[in-house]
């Protein structure tokens, strides 16, 4: 994924990473000119405001312009808080959370923050003129707040944001790593803020950029129902807001944390990625093998074919079409090294010697053009085995 987008850059495309969970896209923003990293935490006084108004679409009449502000919002207030919560908002919940926004846009003239949502519920709870009861369904989201007002998560998305997103920039970064190793928890919150503040500082069609999102840990995204909606309208805007979506899974089983067995947050999140036409498969183990087939409703043969694949190859299926591809076949040494995702795991055994670059005669013979159409790929993969030596 990092060669791809890399090499789009060449093209005039933007690469933006809402969440970087590991810092693995950080190396790759600083490597490029001009590319952009926002650090969160660590002591960095970074803020990204989720709640954001984001640019005017110029397309939308006022009032869809509004209306569409004001659901992003409320999604990710909803998200937030169900998320913490692990269950859905009442009736009385929703109500008082969308009281708190609405006096909190007043209050700010059209600036809400997460700060600003807190402090009203917190006066909607002390309200007992309330013509319903409100007070009692503002209790819960409050305490949620609060841990961004208050908690382990203050000092980053309770306030006004601190930095703007670059519209110039080939790549920018949201480098979450710091906040990652607090909890899995902490980790979807932060993610949750984080992609709801770029989506709306991109979602806007003037700018004539086109970008690819990249989604590192996509199932994070789709961890409770509101944010399930929330991603499947986002992914119905983007080819209107010229964006491609780029989902990473390690596997499909990551979505089983979505939801609980046969449930609907689960149905949907699968019901998502299944309808994504374009898909490269990487090599996976054999306990992968049922989901691909069920799930993605993949020919035998093609799981099997993705069982023994070598590193840097992929099944890629753009639209109707199937193709195997080989990344590395024309990386320079810089790609090479650059996006080599396991130097931590093989420094000791290569004694930090530089990675070898393998020449365009020895790519000719490992890769030839015209393979046997008598056995397809799968066959020459058999007939064609990479021998783990030094020289390959």
């Amino acid at each position: 994924m990092k060669t791809l987008v890399t090499r789009s850059i060449a093209f005039g495309h933007q690469v933006v990473v809402p969440s970087d969970p590991k810092g693995e896209w950080v190396a790759v923003a600083e490597a490029i000119p001009g590319g952009r990293v926002i650090r969160l935490g660590g002591g960095t006084g970074t803020r990204l405001n989720p709640l954001d108004r984001g640019p005017r679409r110029t397309d939308a009449t006022d009032e869809q312009h509004e209306q569409m502000v004001k659901q992003r919002r409320i999604n990710t207030l909803i998200s937030l808080i169900e998320m913490t919560l692990g269950s859905r908002l009442s009736a009385v919940e929703h109500a008082a959370l969308l009281d708190a926004l609405d006096r909190s846009i007043d209050r700010t003239a059209d600036r809400p923050t997460l700060r600003g949502v807190y402090e009203e519920l917190g006066s909607i709870a002390r309200d007992t003129s309330a013509d319903f009861h409100a007070a009692d369904g503002a209790i819960q989201p409050r305490f949620v707040l609060r841990r961004f007002v208050e908690g382990d998560l203050a000092g980053l998305f309770e306030d006004e944001s601190t930095v703007e997103f670059d519209q110039a920039a080939p790549i920018v970064v949201t480098d979450t790593s710091e906040l990652f190793a607090r909890g899995d928890l902490a980790a979807q919150l932060t993610q949750v803020c984080s992609t709801a503040w770029i989506q709306a500082v991109i979602s806007d069609r003037a700018a004539q950029r086109t970008r690819y999102v990249v989604r590192e840990e996509g199932w994070r995204d789709m961890t409770s129902l509101s944010s399930l909606q929330m991603f499947q309208q986002w992914l119905k805007l983007s080819r209107h807001y010229g964006i491609s979506n780029i989902v990473i899974l390690h596997k499909m089983g990551d979505l089983d944390a979505v939801g609980d067995e046969g449930s609907l947050e689960r149905s949907l999140a699968y019901s998502i990625v299944g309808d994504i036409e374009n898909k490269f498969i990487f090599r996976v183990n054999h306990q992968e093998q049922a989901a691909l087939r069920t799930r993605l409703n993949l020919p035998a043969p093609h799981v099997e074919m993705a069982r023994h694949l070598r590193k840097g190859e992929f099944l890629a299926y753009v639209g109707q079409y199937a193709y195997l591809v080989d990344c590395f076949a024309t990386s320079t040494e810089w790609e090479y090294q650059l996006f080599a995702t396991d130097d931590a795991v093989t420094a000791a055994d290569r004694d930090d010697a530089e990675l070898p670059v393998i020449d365009a005669a020895t790519l000719d013979a490992l890769w030839p053009e015209a393979p046997d159409t008598d056995t397809g790929i799968e066959g020459w993969l058999t007939a064609n085995p990479r021998e783990n030596t030094e020289e390959q």
